[in-house]
């Protein structure tokens, strides 16, 4: 187990809304490491601008694990989905996330689908959104399969996308698409806002999640608002998931407060939970 920050790398433009650590890697890396960080996971729009043995070396250097890659940007910054009514768009968002399919396994770590999955239109039935969707994500599988990428597919809550919103549903598509690789993955301020109970939600589908994003109910650091930590991640760990948390925060009141504010909330709920290191 493992507790991670999100962090852009350079090719993601700098915006108020991108929910991760940005600057030089340099700085990035080292600034979490002297946090207390175990790990990152990489919010990336263009691997091909990175030098790909510089950010596993930098990471190395730091003792940081590379756990994810994250392909929201593909969707936040440029717009493409697999279920855009444009075949062109759909092709282009598919070959961007083989593109960080790639990038993933050369650091020896999985990946996220999140907005990238789309939504639907008025232009296209629901039908022909969800068969879009099944068949992508069925290609993206079959690629990540060859290069030991396992994909976590994010539930995403309905003031963000109107498909793929709760957990059933999630595993509806994941149980469609039937591979080994295509997985699920848990965001704890999506599901406040869609499940009933986050905890008995998190109970009814662990045994399909490999990767757990943490944001207190106004997606900020955790232990800036109102979500029970404690009984959350302590459900996670009698549920017998042991993989990796990050959170995923908006960078308030900036990024070196928000990452020391959810390491001095979440670190000692950790060690009480899993135990210490």
């Amino acid at each position: 187990m493992k507790l991670c920050y999100q962090v852009a790398t350079p090719d993601v433009a700098i915006a108020d809304s991108v929910t991760a650590y940005q600057g030089p890697l340099e700085k990035s890396f080292y600034d979490l490491a002297s946090f207390g960080y175990d790990g990152v996971e990489l919010m990336t729009l263009n691997p091909s601008e990175l030098n790909w043995d510089f950010v596993r070396k930098e990471a190395e250097k730091n003792k940081l694990d590379i756990v994810l890659v994250c392909t929201g940007e593909i969707f936040g910054q440029l717009g493409l989905s697999y279920t855009n009514p444009k075949e062109e768009v759909r092709k282009e968002a598919i070959r961007r996330t083989k593109e960080i399919i790639d990038f993933a396994s050369a650091l020896n770590a999985n990946i996220n689908i999140g907005r990238i999955r789309g939504q639907y239109c008025s232009e296209l039935s629901k039908e022909q959104t969800e068969k879009y969707a099944v068949d992508a994500f069925k290609e993206i599988s079959e690629y990540s399969g060859k290069k030991n990428v396992e994909i976590a597919l994010e539930t995403v809550t309905i003031m963000q996308t109107n498909f793929i919103n709760t957990l059933e549903e999630a595993v509806n598509i994941i149980e469609a698409v039937d591979n080994p690789y295509f997985k699920l993955m848990m965001d704890v301020f999506h599901l406040n806002l869609e499940e009933k109970d986050i905890c008995e939600a998190i109970k009814q589908y662990s045994k399909y999640n490999i990767h757990v994003h943490l944001a207190d109910n106004n997606r900020r650091y955790p232990g800036h608002c109102g979500l029970d930590f404690e009984k959350i991640i302590t459900t996670f760990k009698e549920c017998g998931y042991n993989r990796n948390f990050c959170t995923e925060i908006f960078q308030i009141p900036n990024q070196e407060a928000a990452a020391k504010g959810a390491i001095n909330h979440l670190r000692p709920i950790f060690d009480k939970v899993y135990g210490k290191k």
